[in-house]
């Protein structure tokens, strides 16, 4: 690589691409392209995003690799006038690595910067004539792409599958009897799932004792607010599954976990450690709401059961486009909220990204006001029968791609960097 200063400008969005996909990009281009920031500087942009948490710039800049983030508060300004809101400056030569949000931005950002154009493209690339190169996931999203624009397409595989290694499944770990509890971030996904993970739990607890529970607990999230999900003095909806409720056990000894204890004695392991992918991989099964968090277990390969209780019918919020935008509205979302999952409801597809990857059913996705029985019994049929299991990973793995994906997109960021270093010499 020549020794001429330029930027990286990474652009993303939502708390999963953050997590998964510019965490090990930005780690791979550091190793490539060296860490004297003098001669290679990164910076992240993010736009809006209806899952966003809020700290997901705090998350991005935590990254040592990374020397600037601007928040999705300031996208707009920055895409429609050129400037961020601390008025960076920008080097005359640079690439703008697409990570998650619309693709029509690196579009416009590129242009807007002269930088060259990369984009990581799971499952469908757009503007083929104006986009320098695509890193694609899988081969079939090159289908249907013109011929005189397949030299931009390279197969990169999977970046989710750069947070973790796959389960070894004949790793010692793994003799352990652990399931994974996931019941979101925000207070509305919470407000349901944490009494109803945490009552299935308890039942499956109370016929097979062996097993153990564990919960990651989201960045966003601090331990105090997550057990007042648990408590029935301050979340009605306690009651309402069955559950016995839960209190927040601090440990005497440093070295051991906080842990969601409830009434029948039934110990929740709460894990702070993000991404909680290692942990993750050593669980038989998880219990998850929708959203990003399936499509991180399927990359790893996890069994699942996908809950989307409607108990609370507003607690969905999180579609994309006009719907999302809709539920969200101060004052009214609710009501909007409430419309709009009476008629998802009515109209369910498939929700869980493992499904959508298919086209079928391959995890369970239960939907409705859900009880603690009916989804602990599958939970039971599941670890009496391990091969309902084996076949569920094998499915889940059949439907991602391969590996090394952040390697292979750094590269084609080396490759981008000389051929505008070319054009610039003549």
């Amino acid at each position: 690589m020549t020794k001429q200063e330029f930027d990286i400008l990474i652009l993303s969005n939502g708390p999963g691409e953050v997590t998964t996909w510019v965490r090990p990009v930005v780690k791979a281009l550091r190793q490539k392209l060296g860490d004297d920031r003098s001669v290679v500087r990164i910076s992240v942009i993010l736009s809006p995003c209806p899952n966003a948490t809020g700290k997901e710039a705090a998350i991005a800049l935590a990254y040592p690799e990374v020397d600037r983030v601007q928040k999705a508060e300031h996208f707009w300004q920055f895409l429609l006038r050129g400037k961020t809101d601390e008025n960076w400056d920008w080097r005359s030569r640079g690439v703008v690595v697409f990570l998650g949000g619309d693709q029509i931005f690196p579009v416009v950002i590129g242009k807007k910067l002269g930088y060259r154009t990369v984009v990581y493209a799971e499952w469908e690339a757009r503007w083929h004539n104006w986009i320098d190169r695509f890193g694609v996931m899988k081969a079939t999203v090159v289908k249907g792409v013109s011929l005189k624009y397949a030299h931009k397409f390279t197969v990169v595989g999977d970046l989710m599958l750069e947070a973790a290694e796959r389960p070894d499944l004949n790793s010692p770990s793994l003799k352990t009897e652990l399931i994974g509890l996931l019941p979101g971030s925000k207070a509305a996904k919470l407000a349901q799932g944490v009494p109803l993970t945490l009552a299935i739990a308890e039942y499956v607890y109370a016929k097979r004792p062996q097993t153990k529970f564990v919960l990651p607990v989201a960045p966003t999230l601090d331990l105090q607010t997550l057990a007042s999900f648990a408590d029935p003095q301050k979340n009605s909806l306690v009651n309402t599954f069955g559950s016995t409720g839960a209190s927040l056990i601090t440990p005497e000894d440093s070295n051991y976990p906080y842990v969601l204890k409830t009434a029948t004695g039934l110990e929740v392991e709460l894990c702070q450690k993000n991404p909680a992918y290692e942990l993750l991989s050593q669980c038989r099964i998880c219990l998850t709401t929708v959203g990003a968090n399936t499509a991180e277990l399927g990359a790893l390969g996890i069994p699942m059961i996908v809950l989307l209780p409607m108990q609370q019918l507003d607690a969905m919020r999180s579609w994309d486009g006009l719907p999302g935008l809709l539920a969200n509205l101060p004052g009214v979302g609710s009501t909007f909220a409430k419309m709009i999952n009476s008629i998802a409801l009515k109209r369910k597809g498939l929700l869980a990204w493992p499904n959508i990857w298919a086209q079928e059913e391959i995890v369970p996705e239960l939907v409705g006001k859900l009880q603690a029985p009916e989804v602990g019994e599958i939970v039971l049929d599941w670890l009496s029968h391990p091969q309902k299991l084996d076949e569920v990973r094998a499915k889940l793995h059949s439907v991602r791609g391969e590996s090394g994906a952040a390697s292979k997109i750094a590269q084609i960021v080396c490759e981008e960097i000389e051929q505008q270093l070319k054009v610039n010499r003549f």
